[in-house]
């Protein structure tokens, strides 16, 4: 099928290159990119289906096998979900599945169900000027406005994982420790939920330390003791980074785990 350029796709074509420079991605990737606006836009929500792969084919003028080709991309990034007999569904932290998608650290047991949800204790949240470290990891400005949240995450009554985490201002804004502690799911579902924000990659660096006093204490250890420490930063679409998370883990009985592709 020839492809013709839509008023949609006109519209969008900016983004996908610049106007002097000729374009020669797949068109399948073209397509993606076009999907992926909207997604950004929130012409779909978290949760709900996007139009069928023969409905976006007639939309953007191209083989239902182009769409499926994108669509297939999108679902390997975990950022749509494929239902047999259903349809294709905008990918949410609120489901099970995805919920432990960015946390790593399990029971030495493997079985993450058994061991039930963590109990959070929100510490601190507050409001404060970026750091020139903190604003060139979340692209800001050095002085810029960012949220910054922390809390300690139990099992079973024992402290096991201690956070820190900076939010660009702007999108989070109305973002209270108060607000925090109502919310009984993932964090990353009330992003999504609340603010429109959905994380969809995160990039980690992980070491060895040892906690300071203050740490030590919240974590119920000596500062002795080794722990993991995992800075996460995690993007929205179009890889605009909108978290940066600093964590200490205990891994006395917990382990990390990554499954590897």
């Amino acid at each position: 099928m020839r492809r013709v350029r839509t008023p949609a796709m006109a519209t969008s074509s900016t983004a996908l290159a610049d106007p002097a420079t000729p374009s020669f991605s797949p068109l399948y990737q073209q397509i993606k990119s076009l999907i992926l606006q909207s997604l950004h836009a929130g012409e779909w929500k978290p949760g709900e289906p996007i139009p069928s792969e023969i409905d976006l084919a007639t939309r953007f003028r191209v083989s239902q096998g182009t769409v499926r080709k994108a669509i297939d991309e999108l679902a390997a990034e975990n950022l749509v979900v494929r239902r047999q007999g259903k349809g294709t569904f905008v990918a949410t932290h609120a489901e099970q599945h995805v919920q432990y998608r960015f946390l790593k650290l399990v029971p030495d047991s493997g079985d993450v169900d058994s061991e039930g949800p963590a109990e959070r204790e929100i510490v601190d949240c507050k409001r404060l000027r970026a750091s020139a470290d903190i604003a060139r990891l979340l692209a800001l400005r050095t002085g810029d406005a960012v949220l910054q949240v922390r809390r300690v995450l139990a099992y079973r009554g024992t402290p096991t994982i201690l956070e820190d985490l900076w939010l660009p201002g702007a999108p989070f804004r109305g973002l209270t420790a108060e607000r925090l502690r109502e919310w009984h799911g993932p964090m990353y579902a009330m992003f999504e939920t609340e603010f429109g924000v959905r994380m969809v990659r995160a990039e980690e660096k992980i070491r060895a330390v040892l906690p300071d006093e203050a740490q030590a204490a919240l974590l119920a250890v000596t500062t002795a003791t080794p722990l993991l420490s995992v800075e996460r930063i995690a993007h929205t679409y179009h890889d605009t980074p909108m978290e940066l998370r600093r964590g200490l883990y205990r891994t006395d009985t917990h382990h990390y785990r990554n499954e590897l592709g």
